[in-house]
């Protein structure tokens, strides 16, 4: 194998859509190309360093990080610093955004948020849309099982988040 990736979710909502993704092939690397064919659950450099760099890879490896923090750090032994080129994908302020986009309630949740600063975007789908479940892997899977409104609710996410020159969304991604 000439190209590895690794492509690691801090979260079940990121990991259903990156599954969803991967299975439409919709992104820019396939599963077949992902280490242990699959998304991974890693948070840190030192965890994922002994997961999965000794195993011996003669290339060098692309590690997509899909996370909403902008401060997260992945840090690595020196040692392999030259092996790893490290891509944060950031959904700040949270993946749930996406469902926001869809249901065409972005503009009424900034409303909301400058009434209530300490509201995320999570409890906003709680609260006010009534979905519950809206962290879980089963629910992200089954609300967005149709392609197109995941990729119409990604691109309108692109659209009205404020991304930094240096930083990608998971629409970057894509195909």
């Amino acid at each position: 194998m000439g190209r590895y990736v690794a492509c690691i979710c801090e979260g079940g909502a990121e990991r259903a859509i990156l599954d969803l993704l991967l299975d439409n092939h919709k992104l820019i690397f396939e599963r077949k190309e992902l280490i242990e064919e699959e998304v991974l659950r890693c948070r840190s450099g030192k965890e994922f360093e002994e997961r999965y760099l000794r195993k011996g890879f003669t290339d060098k490896i692309t590690i997509y990080r899909i996370l909403d923090s902008r401060s997260e750090r992945f840090n690595l032994s020196k040692a392999y610093m030259q092996k790893v080129d490290v891509k944060n994908v950031i959904t700040a302020p949270e993946i749930e955004k996406l469902i926001i986009c869809n249901e065409n309630k972005y503009k009424d949740y900034e409303r909301e948020a400058r009434k209530n600063p300490q509201l995320k975007p999570s409890i906003y789908c709680k609260s006010i849309l009534k979905f519950n479940n809206v962290k879980s892997y089963d629910f992200v899977t089954e609300y967005f099982s149709d392609m197109q409104v995941l990729l119409n609710a990604l691109h309108e996410y692109r659209r009205v988040s404020k991304v930094r020159a240096d930083e990608m969304t998971i629409w970057d991604l894509l195909r």
